[in-house]
């Protein structure tokens, strides 16, 4: 995805972009109506009162500011919620969530339409077929206004909890394991050792900021290396977290020492091809998914809020996403890659275990319906995929076992733990 192409993405989300837009149109139909003998014959026209269309749109304007803010305390106390309840990484989802925007804008529109169309019937612009236009539209608002508040309605009922959090997260943590399987290197090529496969001579592209790798642009990345036929190596994809001077990448020229590169302007060009921030993203970063839906399963298993049964589901949800990454990458022939020259790291399966796992095993070490079930889904992780995925599987079976162990659990306990026996 090209740079362009994901701040506009990034934009959309969010709710006053989507609210200006709306009431723009709120305020462009209250206007036009004022036109409206340019485009509705007088014959088409009904006679209806400038009070009638008055008593409508102060009811509109009214109304439609109490439930705006009666919204946005609701959206408020959803989100403190979710802090304290679930976790303050999830927050982003709900500010995210589409119905939510829309129906805010929807009352912020309507809010605007009727002001708008109250001030310019007030200073008399309106003819006859003006009024007719305003009335109609009017019409058509209040029905937008009806569905919009019956679709809230039914979406309060589940906006903020728990198990639609979580579910929000295993939806945004599948579409990016399934956007990584389709293109595992970004339309690179794979770059399996970051030690022994980097020529010695490359040029290390550092870091000016220190944050957290977002996002980065294969198209500026080979539109950087163009001109002088050099290779890039990546060293930092979404979900890094790079300091100042940190290496982003290494760039390989194949001609001589001598030959008249501008290595600075090539290094501004891929350090540009990087968008960091203070806080991860969803979108090209599976693990960070993965991560969030432990937290939630850690925030369960606290002494405070004592909820086995929410880690338990965690558990299960995050299965559904390994299974779904046992199946594998897509594996491309070298004339459908698209940038041959820039080699990429793959995604550790190893990482995805422990982000999704440890945690959970630790803080639940001492609950056995926590070890069972995290037991139970590693066995049948330990079935899936190649090599390495098993042996991840296998690996945070025995962590598991350890630290039930370790924390005192009782010996029939660990023997029932013992006797699922992982990897066989």
């Amino acid at each position: 995805m090209s740079k362009w192409r994901w701040l506009l993405l990034q934009y959309a989300r969010k709710l006053w972009v989507r609210a200006t837009l709306i009431g723009a149109l709120g305020i462009a139909a209250a206007g036009l109506a004022s036109l409206a003998d340019r485009f509705v014959p007088l014959q088409f026209a009904f006679r209806i009162s400038a009070d009638a269309i008055d008593s409508l749109l102060t009811i509109i304007a009214s109304s439609m500011l109490a439930v705006t803010t009666f919204s946005l305390s609701v959206i408020t106390a959803a989100f403190w919620s979710a802090t304290a309840n679930i976790t303050p990484r999830a927050t982003r989802l709900l500010a995210e969530d589409r119905l939510t925007q829309n129906v805010l804008s929807v009352f912020i529109g309507s809010f605007l339409f009727s002001i708008v169309g109250l001030v310019v019937l007030k200073a008399g612009v309106y003819n006859e077929q003006g009024r007719v236009v305003l009335f109609v539209v009017t019409i058509a608002v209040l029905a937008m206004i009806v569905m919009s508040l019956m679709r809230w309605i039914d979406h309060l009922t589940r906006f903020g909890r728990v198990g639609e959090t979580t579910e929000r997260l295993e939806d945004v943590a599948r579409a990016a394991i399934k956007a990584r399987l389709k293109e595992p290197y970004f339309g690179g090529r794979p770059l399996t050792d970051t030690k022994n496969g980097l020529p010695s001579d490359a040029m290390a592209v550092r870091s000016l900021d220190t944050g957290y790798v977002i996002h980065f642009s294969m198209e500026r990345l080979a539109r950087a290396v163009a001109d002088s036929g050099g290779k890039v190596y990546l060293a930092a994809t979404p979900g890094s977290f790079v300091y100042r001077d940190t290496a982003l990448a290494w760039v390989h020229f194949e001609t001589p020492p001598e030959t008249d590169i501008d290595r600075g302007a090539i290094a501004a060009a891929v350090r540009d091809a990087f968008t960091l921030d203070d806080d991860r993203s969803f979108d090209q970063d599976p693990g960070y998914g993965i991560s969030v839906l432990g937290e939630i399963a850690l925030r369960a298993l606290s002494p405070a809020i004592n909820d086995p049964g929410t880690a338990i589901d965690v558990i299960g949800r995050v299965a559904r996403l390994l299974t779904l990454w046992a199946e594998g990458a897509e594996n491309k022939p070298d004339d459908e890659i698209a940038y041959p020259g820039i080699h990429v790291p793959p995604l550790e399966t190893a990482e995805l275990f422990a982000k999704a796992f440890e945690p959970i095993a630790r803080d639940g070490a001492k609950m056995i319906e926590v070890q069972l079930k995290l037991r139970e889904t590693l066995r049948a992780l330990s079935r899936l995929g190649d090599d390495g995925f098993r042996s991840a599987a296998r690996h945070q079976a025995e962590l598991a076992l350890k630290r039930a162990g370790a924390a005192q659990v009782l010996e029939e306990e660990v023997r029932r733990l013992e006797m699922i026996r992982v990897g066989d």
